[in-house]
């Protein structure tokens, strides 16, 4: 490994770390080019037990023999740039999580097709913006049985640093492309999609008919406005979950968990 010291915060190599905004590690032009940033030692190990590639760490000097040997020694030989907290801070913008980040090579997605050849329960975020409820719905959907994630273009991309640290990398174990088609292009896959909205013909999350689905796309909307119309039109079915007090509706990411585990294909976990 190469330990490199940071003198300045325009050092070559800790860009990707400070300057870069998102859109540039994505590098929509040549998208095989793209980074994510990858933050604290048990994200990090998640995503390199799942076969990511490791470019360059950053990481506080008391932690290159601490907490983040042990990533730093499986991350063979790249550049381990270090300095003290506050140099750090400057530069990233903020303090880090358990003091290392990682920049990571964006693997190729894989199609659709490939997504949800042998899925049984995928779910589709349409519009979901909030980096937060993004790594919220990751990490309920890898718990709870979704066998793959599909996301529309106007939804937060899943390896945004933050969304990330929140799923506490399970944006690495399950699979998830982008869903460029409207949700009914998912018929023709075998699959049933199931809109989560309020309208005078929902049916209720525990409705036995949904059990009864062998391959089943459960349909998430945005966080204030919820699935647009047409999506909603286009569904086979709407599904409500009963609530209490007058309560009308809950968050996309608590909303998301309890879908996932009503509508979980049995199975020994």
């Amino acid at each position: 490994m190469a330990i490199i010291e940071i003198t300045s915060l325009e050092q070559s190599g800790v860009e990707v770390f400070g300057t870069l905004t998102e859109a540039q590690l994505r590098n929509r032009l040549e998208p095989d080019k793209g980074i994510f940033i990858a933050e604290s030692p048990k994200v990090i190990d998640v995503a390199l037990r799942a076969g990511y590639e490791p470019l360059s760490l950053l990481c506080e000097r008391r932690h290159i023999e601490g907490d983040a040997a042990d990533i730093i020694e499986r991350c063979g030989d790249i550049p381990v740039y270090t300095g003290e907290r506050e140099l750090l801070a400057q530069l990233t913008g903020y303090v880090l999580t358990r003091g290392v980040l990682c920049a990571m090579r964006r693997p190729a997605l894989p199609s659709v097709e490939q997504v949800c050849r042998d899925a049984h329960r995928v779910v589709v975020i349409d519009g979901v913006t909030d980096t937060t409820n993004i790594g919220a719905i990751f990490r309920s959907a890898a718990a709870l049985g979704i066998d793959a994630v599909l996301l529309t273009r106007t939804s937060c991309d899943p390896l945004n640093r933050r969304a990330v640290r929140v799923s506490m990398g399970s944006v690495f174990l399950v699979p998830w492309t982008w869903l460029d088609e409207p949700i009914q292009s998912l018929n023709s896959l075998g699959f049933k999609t199931a809109a989560m909205a309020l309208s005078d013909n929902s049916i209720s999350l525990d409705n036995p008919v949904l059990a009864t689905e062998p391959r089943l796309a459960i349909v998430m909307g945005t966080e204030g406005d919820g699935l647009p119309h047409e999506t909603i039109e286009q569904a086979d079915y709407v599904v409500r979950i009963p609530m209490s007090h007058g309560v009308d509706s809950l968050n996309v990411a608590a909303a998301s968990a309890v879908a996932f585990w009503e509508l979980r294909v049995a199975r020994n976990y």
